[in-house]
C-alpha cells in the first residue's frame, strides 16, 4: 500500500510570545487536517516530536487529547533535527503495513520565547559527550564549528566559500510569507556578522524561532496526495568524538530511500535539505551527492540551488532564514517540498512542474539521518 502526504501546514516562524509548544503543535495539526479534508476523529495514529520547552513524557497523547483524537497508536519521537522525517518514515511504514490509514505527524515549539537563550544552549549541548565534550564548554554551534574547521581545511576552503549558502537561503525567504529572517544579505554581510564559534559567524547559523508544522499521511491519495515512494535512515554515531567524517550516515539514508523509490539523484526536481548551519548544508549536499566535494558553496553562488536553478533547494528559505523552532523546523522542509510537488507554492513555485522531490533531516551533530523521496501523484 502506497503512503501519501495529503495534508500539510506550517505556521509563521519567528519570536512570537504567547503560545506554548502544545499550542503550536495543535495549530499546525489542525491546519494540516483541514488541508487533508479529515477530522481528528479520523486519525488512526498520532506521531508528535519532542519540545525542549515542554518536557512532557507523552507528547503524542497530549496532542491527541487537545485535538479530540482517539488514535490506536500515539508515539512521541526524539531524533534531534531528524525527528520530523523519522516520524514521516514511521508513518509511511504504518500505512504500508496496513496498521493505519490516516497518520498525523506534528511538531511545534516556543523555542524562542519559551526559554532563555542560555537555557536553550545548555539543553541542546547535551547531544555532546558527557565526559569528553560538554565539560570542555561544548555547545551545538561549537560542535558544528569543529566540523566546519575540518571541512574547510580538508578542501582548502575558507569561510567565504560557505557564505553563498546563507545568501541563497535568505533570497528564498525574502518572498516567503511567515519567514523569520527576510532582509537581503550578501557574502560580505555574512563574513562581517559577529563570530559565534570560529569559523562560523552569526549568519552562518539559523535563528531560534517559535512555530509549528504538521503533515497527514494516508492510504488514500485524495485529490492532491504526494506519494512517499522511498525512505531511508543512517545512524552512525551520537557524539562528535566518535564521528567518521567520511561516512556520517547521510549517504546511507539517501541510497536506501532512492533504492526503495526506484529513483536516482538525477531524477530530483526539488529538494529540502537540513541547514542548521551553512556547513551542515554543505556537508550533506556533498555526502549525499548533490554537489561535488568542496563545491556546495560555489554551486550556490552560481545559482544552481535557486528556484530556477538546476536543483531548487529549500525554496522557503530553510532553517537558515525561514527559521528553526526545533522539530518543526526540519518538518517545514517536507511541507515545502510537498507544496512544490502539488504546484501550490504561488509566486515561489519552481518551474517544471516538479515531479520528484527529496528531503533529508539531520539530528544531533550529523548523528541521525533520515531521507525521503516523494513523487507527485
Amino acid at each position: 500500500m502506497i503512503p501519501y502526504v495529503t495534508g500539510v501546514a506550517v505556521t509563521p516562524f519567528g519570536r512570537q510570545p504567547g503560545r506554548t509548544a502544545l499550542d503550536w503543535q495543535a495549530a499546525a495539526a489542525g491546519a494540516a487536517l483541514t488541508d487533508a479534508g479529515l477530522r481528528a476523529t479520523d486519525l488512526d495514529a498520532v506521531l508528535c516530536g519532542y519540545a525542549t520547552t515542554a518536557g512532557h513524557l507523552m507528547p503524542a497523547d497530549l496532542l491527541a487529547e487537545r485535538l479530540g483524537a482517539r488514535p490506536a497508536i500515539a508515539h512521541g519521537t526524539s531524533a534531534g533535527g531528524a525527528t520530523g522525517l523519522a516520524m514521516l518514515a514511521a508513518a509511511a511504514r504504518l500505512v504500508r503495513a496496513g496498521e493505519a490509514r490516516a497518520v498525523l505527524v506534528a511538531a511545534g515549539e516556543d523555542r524562542a520565547s519559551g526559554q532563555s537563550g542560555d537555557t536553550s544552549a545548555r539543553t541542546l549541548a547535551q547531544v555532546g559527550h558527557a565526559e569528553y565534550e560538554i565539560p570542555l564548554g561544548g555547545t551545538v554551534p561549537a560542535y558544528y564549528a569543529l566540523l566546519a574547521s575540518a571541512y574547510l581545511a580538508a578542501r582548502g576552503l575558507g569561510p567565504a566559500d560557505l557564505a553563498p549558502l546563507a545568501v541563497q537561503m535568505r533570497a528564498h525567504a525574502a518572498d516567503t510569507p511567515g519567514a523569520h529572517r527576510t532582509a537581503p544579505i550578501d557574502v560580505d554581510a555574512v563574513l562581517a556578522s559577529p563570530p559565534i564559534a570560529e569559523p562560523l559567524r552569526l549568519l552562518d547559523c539559523c535563528p531560534v524561532s517559535d512555530g509549528g508544522a504538521a503533515v497527514v499521511v494516508t492510504a488514500d491519495p485524495g485529490g492532491r496526495g504526494v506519494a512517499v515512494t522511498g525512505v531511508g535512515e543512517g545512524h552512525r554515531h551520537q557524539h562528535l568524538s566518535e564521528a567518521d567524517l567520511a561516512d556520517l550516515g547521510a549517504a546511507r539514508a539517501a541510497r536506501t530511500a532512492f533504492a526503495q523509490a526506484g529513483r536516482t539523484l538525477a531524477d530530483v526536481d526539488v529538494a529540502g535539505v537540513y541547514d542548521s548551519f551553512t556547513v551542515t548544508l554543505a556537508m550533506l549536499l556533498e555526502e549525499i551527492g548533490f554537489a561535488e566535494a568542496g563545491r556546495a558553496g560555489a554551486d550556490a553562488a552560481a545559482g544552481r540551488f535557486a528556484r530556477d536553478g538546476a536543483l531548487p533547494l529549500n525554496t522557503h528559505g530553510g532553517l537558515l532564514s525561514y527559521g528553526h523552532c526545533g522539530v518543526a523546523g526540519g518538518l517545514a522542509h517536507l511541507v515545502e517540498v510537498v507544496t512544490q510537488l502539488r504546484g501550490g507554492a504561488g509566486p515561489r513555485q519552481v518551474p517544471g512542474p516538479p515531479r520528484v522531490g527529496f528531503v533529508h533531516g539531520d539530528g544531533g551533530v550529523m548523528s541521525a539521518h533520515v531521507s525521503a523521496v516523494l513523487e507527485a501523484a
